[in-house]
Order: C-alpha cells, then sequence, then structure tokens
C-alpha cells in the first residue's frame, strides 16, 4: 500500500477571553502634555464700568477657577485684563476655554451664579445681537423698544426667563442671552417680536405654547 499524506489544516483560533491579550488602559493626557508642555493663556478684557463689581465678587470667581477647574488666574492691572494659563496638574485643555467663556459672561453683565454655569455644564453659550440688527430704530424709538424689552420693572424680562430657562441681559441696544441653543433661539425669537412692535400680551400666549412643545419634547 502507498502511504498517504495527510494535510494538516491548522485550527481557527478560539474568540476566547484568554487567548486574545487584554487591549491597552491609557490614562487621559493632561493638558501640558497635549500642548507638548506648553503652557497655554488666555486674557480677557475688563470694561471700565465692571472693574468695581469684579473686585466686589472677586473671590467668587477666582476660588472655581483655581481650585476646581486647575486654571491659574490673576487680574493684571496694569493691562485691566483678567489672565488665565494652564497648570501641570490640569486635568482637561478644556477647562481653559470654559473658565475664559465664564469670565467673558461675567464682563458681559451677568451674574456670578448664572456665569458660573458655564463651568459646569457643556451645552450653554451666550448668544450677543443689536436692537439694530432687528430693526433700524434712533431716538425715543429706539428707547420705547428697550423699554418693552424689560417691562414694569423687569416684569417681562422675568417673564421670558423663566419660559425658556435663559438668563437675559440688556445693556443699552445690546442684548446677550445665556442658555442652550434651542432654549436662546425661543427666547431671541421672542425679544425679536417685542423689538419689531408686538405686545407683551401676544408675546407671552406663543411662548406658553412653545414652552409647553419643548416640555413635552425633553
Amino acid at each position: 500500500m502507498s502511504s498517504m499524506e495527510i494535510e494538516v489544516v491548522p485550527s481557527e483560533p478560539k474568540s476566547g477571553m484568554g487567548f486574545f491579550p487584554s487591549k491597552p488602559q491609557f490614562e487621559p493626557l493632561k493638558a501640558h502634555e497635549m500642548s507638548e508642555g506648553k503652557v497655554q493663556f488666555r486674557k480677557v478684557s475688563v470694561p471700565p464700568h465692571r472693574f468695581s463689581p469684579l473686585k466686589k465678587v472677586w473671590m467668587e470667581i477666582y476660588t472655581p477657577i483655581y481650585e476646581q477647574m486647575k486654571i491659574d488666574i490673576r487680574m493684571n492691572l496694569k493691562a485691566r485684563k483678567v489672565e488665565l494659563k494652564t497648570r501641570s496638574d490640569t486635568p482637561d485643555v478644556s477647562n481653559l476655554q470654559k473658565c475664559a467663556d465664564f469670565i467673558h459672561a461675567f464682563m458681559l453683565g451677568f451674574d456670578v451664579i448664572d456665569a458660573i454655569a458655564l463651568l459646569r455644564m457643556d451645552e450653554l453659550y451666550v448668544d450677543s445681537f443689536e436692537i439694530k440688527d432687528v430693526k433700524t430704530l434712533r431716538g425715543e424709538h429706539l428707547s420705547r423698544a428697550i423699554g418693552r424689552l424689560s417691562g414694569k420693572g423687569g416684569k417681562t424680562r422675568f417673564a421670558i426667563e423663566n419660559s425658556t430657562k435663559t438668563r437675559i441681559v440688556i445693556a443699552d441696544s445690546r442684548i446677550h442671552i445665556l442658555g442652550s441653543f434651542s432654549n436662546i433661539k425661543v427666547a431671541r425669537d421672542s425679544l425679536c417680536s417685542l423689538i419689531l412692535g408686538s405686545p407683551a400680551g401676544k408675546v407671552y400666549s406663543k411662548l406658553r405654547a412653545v414652552s409647553a412643545r419643548l416640555a413635552e419634547r425633553f
């Protein structure tokens, strides 16, 4: 009998947990490691009318930035700017921009309690626009439009803030809104309607309908 050659086919490796090596676990890079050891800076200008309020609440701004976000902060009195820089123990490089946005929001006129939400939540933004971007108004017409936006004792502004879960600052003819993207859009539409001359009652009823729709969605 002639000898038979038997071809041995290697069996496929089993996909067991013990056969393949475990995935390597890498720790997230520090801020100084992502920038190749270079220190990153941000500077925020301080307007003249916000210098005194900044002095009063300096520790409320300094504490969360230095202790929680691990960012160095100082006030440059000569240049009148708040300077920020990363440290070797900064956990995330995005903390630097968050702190800059927080200080910038305070300079626009927001309270520290409201602006500090920018440090804790990622989906918050500040949107700004001017009344003349919506409608060209001058003199008393502009003053009346600003009055319609605020309402008697700030009633209209507070109603829009509470309905849309935003914060609004009316600084002369410039308007700043702090909130999430969808909520900012609803608040901006309401403010634009007031600028164009819609009565407050009509804006309130539209706000209630939009707020109910947003509540159902989320």
